[in-house]
């Protein structure tokens, strides 16, 4: 899987290597420690994910529609694994305080092995690129996103995890299944500093060290751009998941 992840990461278009390897576009800085494997999950893997999912999704602690804390819903529905994340206070509880009570679904094995030969194939990418300095991460969390066609997530950081991994830029790893979405990025809150990429399904993101308080957002979800044998294969209905693992640290 990781050769392949690699060869994969090579091939990218100039647009992508740009954000595999730091460089410059547009004359917008894209840090280091931000990777892009093309298809990195396969067509099995991600068809097993969503039966998982969807069984997960439906259980005690399963899909909901989260809050602000002004009462603002949140444009897609989310499933958290290992712990609750609270919109409305912006931090990490053992159970959904602020919703039912529900504690959260113990993290699969196949996601937890998943994540970690995805931190594998990222950092092995990043050697290749002449890098090599994306940090080693332990997923103990993963937020499990479903965005409908309509659905979209405002620009933000993923800073609610521990000062100490925090520091040390452990990574955020993303996986995305179904649609493809708009992925806007930048080290800067500006809007105008803001760079785009297409993430596909089966795609693999990763962002740490330098980069691990990446901005970044989803303004768009692509209608019907899922790939046919997944949506035949599994009934997925219109929409991406995304998952994304963190590390925590107490």
């Amino acid at each position: 899987m990781q050769s392949k992840a690699v060869l994969v990461c090579k091939m990218l278009s100039k647009l992508e290597a740009v954000l595999v390897w730091g460089r410059k576009m547009q004359s917008k800085a894209v840090p280091v420690c931000v990777v892009l494997l093309r298809g990195w999950l396969t067509l099995d893997q991600q068809i097993e994910f969503v039966a998982n999912i969807r069984e997960l999704g439906m259980g005690n602690g399963g899909f909901y529609t989260p809050s602000y804390g002004d009462g603002a819903r949140l444009s897609l529905q989310m499933m958290c694994l290992g712990k609750h994340w609270d919109p409305r206070s912006g931090k990490y509880e053992e159970v959904r305080t602020q919703y039912d009570g529900a504690a959260p679904p113990p993290m699969p094995l196949l996601f937890l092995q998943t994540a970690q030969a995805a931190l594998g194939a990222a950092r092995e990418a990043d050697q290749q690129a002449g890098k090599g300095s994306m940090p080693d991460m332990r997923p103990e969390i993963c937020l499990v996103n479903f965005y409908p066609p309509s659905g979209k997530l405002g620009m933000h950081q993923d800073k609610s995890e521990s000062a100490r991994s925090l520091q040390r830029g452990a990574p955020v790893l993303s996986l995305s299944i179904g649609d493809s979405a708009d992925f806007h990025y930048s080290m800067d809150s500006r809007e105008d500093m803001r760079a785009r990429v297409v993430l596909e399904s089966g795609d693999l993101l990763v962002f740490g060290g330098p980069a691990r308080l990446l901005y970044h957002g989803v303004p768009t979800i692509h209608p019907k751009t899922a790939p046919p044998a997944l949506v035949t294969r599994t009934g997925l209905r219109p929409g991406r998941l995304n998952l994304t693992f963190r590390e925590f640290k107490d």
